[in-house]
C-alpha cells in the first residue's frame, strides 16, 4: 500500500491512493512509502520503510513547511521564469545546435529534432523536475532511489559530466583568443581581410575585390571568372590557420598552440575563481544574463537577414533532404542535441525541481522552459544560415559546400556577420563577451556539479578538505584539455564531443533513468504525484509518452546507430582513422559501463539470494536527508545554464 502525508498547514489527512487515514507522526515523515503487508512467512526483510524529507523548507522533518524560507528558492516569480530563460540559452544553443545542423543538411536535422522534442524531450524534461519536486532530491541519487539496481545511472551522469567540464573550456579558449585578437587589432579586424601573414592564395575576401574593381576596371573580367572557383573567406582562414593552426588530421597532432596554451589557463582561473569565491547569481544578474544573449542575437539577426543570399541559407535551413534521414546520423544528433540542450539525464532537472515548493506548478513551467530553449536554437541557426547564404552567394557555390562543418562553425559564420556591422570592432567585442559569459556559466556549473556530486558521494574523506579537492580536479581537467589546444586539436575535440557527452552514451543513460521512472516505478505512480502537488492529472498523451514513445524512440536511434554506424567525419571529407573511432567508443563505454556494471555488483554483493536482491533492486528505496541544526540555512545558487547542475551553498568553500 502507497501513502503519504501532507504537513500541517496543507492537510490533516493522510493520504492513500483511493482512500484517507489518519495524519502520521509529521516529525518523521513526509512521504512514507510501505510495501503491501507480507504474508506470515515473508521476511521483514523483504518489507522496507522508506522516508523522504520535504522537497522544501529547512531539511527537517514533514511538518516543516512553514520554514520554506530557511532552504532558500525564487523571490518572485519573475525571478523564476527568468531563470528558466537563462537555463535555455547556452552554448549548446548557440554553439552545437547550427554546427549540427548544417553537418546533417539543414532541414533533415530539424525534422528529427522535432520528432525528439514532441516525444522525448518535453515529455522526459518535466518529468526530471516534476519528480524532483515531488521527492525533494537531487539528480545523481534520485534514480537509484526509485530503482536501486539503476545505482549506476548516476555514476554514468558523472562520468558525462567529467567529460563535460574537460572540453567545454576549450571552446572558452577558443573565444578568450578571438576577445583578445579582436582588442589587440583595434580599430580594425584581424580577419576582415585577406592580407596577412597566415593567409593563402585561395583566400578570397568580396570587399577588396570590389575595391580592386574600383582601382582597376580592367581586371573584372578576371575577377569575374575567379568566382566561379571555391574560395576560402578570411574569416575561415583566420579560424583554421591562425587559430587553430590546424594539422590535415587526428594522426598528425603538430605542436602545441601557445596562444591558446595561454587561454585556456586564463579559461579554468576564470572557472577556479568564481567557485573559490563562491559567487553566484542575484536577480539582477539573472535578469542580465537571460536578457543579453537575445538582444546581441536579434541584432545579429537584423543584420544577417537583409544581407544578399541570405534567402538562400535559410531555404537550405528549412528545406529537409529526405534521403539523409536513411541515415542515422540526423536521428542521433537530433535526439542528443534536445537532451543536450535541455540537460535531460544530466542530474540537473530533479535538483531544480527540488528546490520548488510541493504545490509549485512545474509543467507550466517545464512547458515555458522548453519552447524558450527551441526558439533559442532556432533563432541561432537563422543568424547562421542567413550568413552561409550570403557567404555562398559572393563565392558563387552552394551553401552545402560554403564551410567545413566542424565545431568550430560559430568562430565562421557570427564573425562574418560582425564585419556587416557598422562599428564591427565594437560588435565583434560584445558578441565574444557574450559567448565568454555563456561558456563560463556553463563550464563553472558543470565542474561545480560534478564536484558536488563526488564530495557528496564521500562527505568524511572530502567535505574537510574540499578547496585543495577543488584544485586538484580543476589541474585534471586543465591537463586533460592541453591535447585540444595542440595544432591538431580540434579532431580531439570533436571526438570528445561525438563520444564522451552525447550520441550513444547520454542516449543509453536517458534510457535507463526512464525505464526507472516510467516502467520500475510505474507511470500510472508518477501521474498520481503529478495530481498531489498541482492538482491536475497529465493527460493519456503525456502517459504514452512516458510509458511508450520515449523509451522506444531512444531504443530506436541507439539501435539504429549501431546498425547503420559511419565513422566521425571532421567536415565533408576527413575520415577519422579507426584507431581514433575505438578511442571514443572507449570514452562512450566508460560512462555506460556503470548501469550494467553496478546492477551485477548489487545482485552479487547484498545480502540474500539472486532472485531476491533482484526483486529488492527493483522496489523504491527513498532515504531520507540528514537534518540541519537549528537555524542553519542551506541557501542555493540558482542554476544558470541547461548543461548544470544546481549547487548548494556550502560553508566549506562559499564562506566569504
Amino acid at each position: 500500500m502507497w501513502k503519504f502525508s501532507m504537513g500541517p498547514g496543507m492537510s490533516e489527512k493522510m493520504y492513500y491512493w483511493g482512500e484517507e487515514r489518519e495524519v502520521a507522526d509529521s516529525e518523521q515523515t513526509f512521504i512514507e512509502f510501505k510495501a503491501k503487508p507480507s504474508s506470515a512467512g515473508e521476511s521483514s526483510r523483504a518489507i522496507p520503510k522508506m522516508v523522504v524529507s520535504p522537497p522544501q523548507g529547512e531539511i527537517t522533518g514533514a511538518g516543516s513547511r512553514g520554514e520554506d524560507v530557511e532552504r532558500g528558492g525564487w523571490d518572485n516569480k519573475l525571478d523564476f521564469l527568468f531563470s528558466c530563460i537563462s537555463v535555455s540559452v547556452g552554448l549548446g544553443n548557440v554553439w552545437r545546435f547550427p554546427y549540427l545542423c548544417y553537418k546533417n543538411g539543414g532541414g533533415a536535422f530539424l525534422v528529427t529534432y522535432g520528432i525528439a522534442m514532441i516525444f522525448c524531450g518535453i515529455p522526459i524534461f518535466f518529468q526530471e523536475v516534476a519528480i524532483g519536486q515531488y521527492l525533494g532530491a537531487g539528480g545523481m541519487t534520485l534514480v537509484g532511489q526509485l530503482c536501486p539496481l539503476l545505482q549506476g545511472v548516476g555514476y554514468a551522469t558523472m562520468t558525462i559530466v567529467f567529460f563535460l567540464d574537460v572540453y567545454y573550456c576549450i571552446i572558452i579558449a577558443w573565444t578568450l583568443f578571438y576577445l583578445i585578437a579582436t582588442f589587440a587589432n583595434l580599430p580594425g579586424l584581424p580577419w576582415s581581410g585577406c592580407g596577412n601573414w597566415w593567409n593563402t592564395e585561395s583566400c578570397f575576401s568580396a570587399e577588396e575585390a570590389i575595391q580592386d574593381l574600383e582601382k582597376h576596371a580592367n581586371a573584372t573580367t578576371s575577377t569575374s571568372s575567379n568566382q566561379t572557383v571555391h574560395h576560402t573567406t578570411p574569416v575561415e582562414e583566420y579560424w583554421d590557420r591562425r587559430v587553430l593552426g590546424i594539422t590535415g588530421g587526428i594522426e598528425e597532432i603538430g605542436g602545441m598552440q601557445w596562444e591558446l596554451l595561454g587561454c585556456l589557463v586564463l579559461g579554468w582561473l576564470l572557472v577556479y575563481a568564481i567557485i573559490r569565491r563562491g559567487l553566484h547569481q542575484s536577480g539582477k544578474i539573472i535578469w542580465f544574463s537571460a536578457l543579453f544573449p537575445y538582444v546581441v542575437l536579434f541584432i545579429l539577426l537584423g543584420r544577417a537577414v537583409t544581407l544578399d543570399g541570405a534567402a538562400d541559407g535559410l531555404l537550405y535551413y528549412v528545406t529537409p533532404r529526405w534521403e539523409e534521414l536513411l541515415t542515422p546520423g540526423p536521428w542521433i544528433d537530433g535526439a542528443t542535441q534536445i537532451f543536450f540542450a535541455y540537460s535531460i539525464g544530466t542530474g540537473a532537472l530533479p535538483a531544480l525541481g527540488s528546490y520548488n515548493k510541493f504545490h509549485h506548478n512545474c509543467y507550466k513551467d517545464a512547458l515555458i522552459t522548453c519552447v524558450v530553449n527551441t526558439l533559442t536554437c532556432l533563432l541561432a541557426g537563422c543568424v547562421t544560415f542567413s550568413i552561409l547564404g550570403h557567404i555562398a552567394m559572393e563565392q558563387n557555390t552552394e551553401v552545402s559546400e560554403v564551410v567545413k562543418s566542424g565545431p568550430g562553425l560559430v568562430f565562421l559564420t557570427y564573425p562574418e556577420v560582425v564585419l556587416k556591422l557598422p562599428g564591427a570592432p565594437i560588435w565583434a567585442i560584445i558578441f565574444f563577451v557574450m559567448l565568454i559569459i555563456l561558456g563560463i556559466d556553463s563550464e563553472f556549473c558543470i565542474v561545480e556539479s560534478f564536484i558536488t556530486g563526488v564530495v557528496d558521494n564521500w562527505p568524511d574523506t572530502l567535505r574537510p578538505h574540499r578547496n585543495k579537492f577543488t584544485v586538484a580536479i580543476c589541474l585534471l581537467m586543465f591537463c586533460m584539455g592541453v591535447p585540444m589546444v595542440t595544432h591538431g586539436g580540434v579532431y580531439i575535440f570533436q571526438l570528445m564531443d561525438f563520444y564522451s557527452a552525447s550520441g550513444m552514451s547520454i542516449l543509453w543513460v536517458c534510457f535507463f533513468q526512464t525505464i526507472a521512472i516510467s516502467w520500475i516505478f510505474g507511470t500510472r505512480k508518477f501521474c498520481d504525484c503529478v495530481h498531489q502537488m498541482m492538482g491536475i492529472r497529465p493527460n493519456r498523451f503525456w502517459y504514452i509518452c512516458w510509458l511508450v514513445f520515449a523509451p522506444v524512440v531512444m531504443a530506436f536511434i541507439f539501435v539504429f546507430q549501431c546498425v547503420q554506424y559511419k565513422p566521425l567525419k571532421y567536415g565533408s571529407t576527413y575520415e577519422y582513422p579507426l584507431w581514433a573511432e575505438v578511442v571514443g567508443f572507449i570514452l562512450s563505454f566508460s560512462s555506460m559501463i556503470w548501469i550494467p556494471a553496478y546492477a551485477v555488483y548489487y545482485v552479487i554483493a547484498s545480502p540474500g539470494s539472486f532472485m531476491e536482491n533482484i526483486l529488492k533492486g527493483l522496489k523504491p528505496n527513498i532515504k531520507s536527508r540528514a537534518k540541519l541544526p537549528k537555524g542553519e540555512k542551506s541557501a542555493i545558487i540558482p542554476m544558470s545554464e541547461s548543461s548544470a547542475g544546481l549547487i548548494s551553498k556550502n560553508n566549506s568553500f562559499l564562506s566569504q
